[in-house]
């Protein structure tokens, strides 16, 4: 994947950070996150779910709500009227940029931020809420100081989670004011309501009364044990799956790339790392290397591919044989590795010895097998067409085409 840094200028005049999460490949939908209370693009969450979603060929624009992290502004100030603001500047920023959000997709109080602000973004197709509060003013109670107060001298400062943040009156009225599920209940999208049954944080009630205010198709996502902030990796790459499966559906199908002839592969990279898309007719793969090599490890490396490819032909080969044959073959496992590294092999790629030295297959076969069979078996694998290929005078023909 790529990340790209992005700001945009606010209505009211602030530039707000953001980061673009894009795949490797083809795009296959464009999509807009709000992070949590309080949080930022950084926080765990929001960098896994964008990162599982880019893997999945959704690109995702992630940023910082006015006055949190790197944006500009006043967060005392904006209230939740603010942040629902923030997302629409947002999806136009990247309707002019990358491509018009279909999908919007908030955490805790961001899933209240984009139910409030999905009808007024004229591309949203569907709607998906993590942990989300039912109401806004729910996030007052994780405030600690004088709200009456404040409310009656104008401002003061309060402590959310440790951390000490100015807050105005216009602030706690906002989100008292806040009727998210009259949102829902005008909402015309599909909603999908991700929630986890111990949130201590938000509570599952809440996710139950969005479920209920909410016009079908809707559906609920159980995240399990998951805790508020998903701060467990495994739980936010599930989240992150499973709302891009749902969505996929209803999703508008991004333009078909020009078919391929058969046995013929396209390979691509339009990222700012090593990672190339894989297209083989109507397969798609992705292609990386480690990250101590400089890649993202989003896929397996090139000679892991040969390898594969390799494992792959023998297997079949063996397989077709053994039924022409009537050889009792079961099961067929093969284990290939070789000597070499990609990295080290690229600094000199113009020697002539740069190449591939050694591949080790090791073939373990089972089934009522007689020795004789076996090596029958043994010498089909080193004539599969892969093995054949490798060993044989290979030709490649190169040309240059107008970029």
């Amino acid at each position: 994947m790529s990340r790209t840094d992005s700001s945009f200028t606010t209505r009211s005049g602030h530039v707000l950070s953001g980061t673009v999460v894009q795949p490797v490949g083809p795009v296959r939908a464009v999509a807009l996150f709000a992070h949590c209370f309080t949080c930022t693009r950084a926080s765990l969450a929001a960098v896994r779910i964008t990162d599982e979603l880019a893997r999945l060929g959704i690109a995702t624009l992630r940023f910082d709500f006015t006055g949190l992290g790197s944006s500009e502004g006043d967060f005392a100030s904006v209230g939740f009227p603010g942040d629902v603001d923030d997302l629409i500047d947002a999806s136009e920023h990247l309707a002019a940029t990358i491509g018009a959000p279909q999908l919007l997709i908030g955490h805790s109080l961001g899933g209240a931020a984009v139910l409030a602000a999905a009808a007024r973004i004229p591309s949203t197709r569907v709607v998906a809420t993590i942990g989300a509060p039912s109401d806004v003013s729910h996030v007052l109670d994780s405030i600690d100081g004088d709200l009456q107060a404040i409310e009656a001298q104008g401002r003061g400062e309060v402590s959310i989670a440790g951390r000490r943040f100015p807050l105005s009156a216009a602030f706690v009225r906002s989100a008292r004011e806040a009727d998210v599920l009259a949102a829902v209940k005008q909402l015309h999208h599909p909603i999908l309501i991700a929630h986890a049954p111990g949130d201590t944080v938000v509570g599952i009630d809440h996710a139950r009364r969005l479920f209920e205010a909410a016009r079908h198709p809707k559906t609920f996502l159980s995240l399990g044990q998951a805790g508020h902030l998903l701060s467990k990796e495994a739980d936010a790459r599930y989240a992150a799956r499973m709302i891009a499966c749902w969505a996929d559906r209803f999703l508008e199908p991004a333009p078909a790339a020009g078919a391929l002839e058969p046995g013929t592969v396209r390979v691509a990279n339009n990222a700012s790392g090593l990672a190339v898309a894989i297209d083989a007719r109507h397969h798609q793969l992705i292609a990386d290397e480690p990250r101590d090599v400089g890649g993202d490890d989003a896929g397996p490396t090139p000679y892991d591919l040969l390898l594969a490819a390799l494992g792959a032909c023998t297997a079949m080969t063996l397989r077709m044989v053994a039924g022409r044959e009537s050889i009792p073959l079961d099961e067929v496992e093969i284990t290939l590795s070789h000597q070499r590294n990609h990295a080290r092999d690229c600094d000199h790629c113009e020697q002539d010895d740069a190449r591939v030295q050694a591949i080790y297959r090791r073939l373990k076969l089972t089934g009522d097998l007689t020795p004789a069979q076996r090596e029958r078996l043994l010498a089909v694998a080193e004539r599969c067409p892969v093995h054949r290929t490798l060993t044989g005078s290979l030709h490649i023909h190169d040309e240059l085409l107008p970029g």
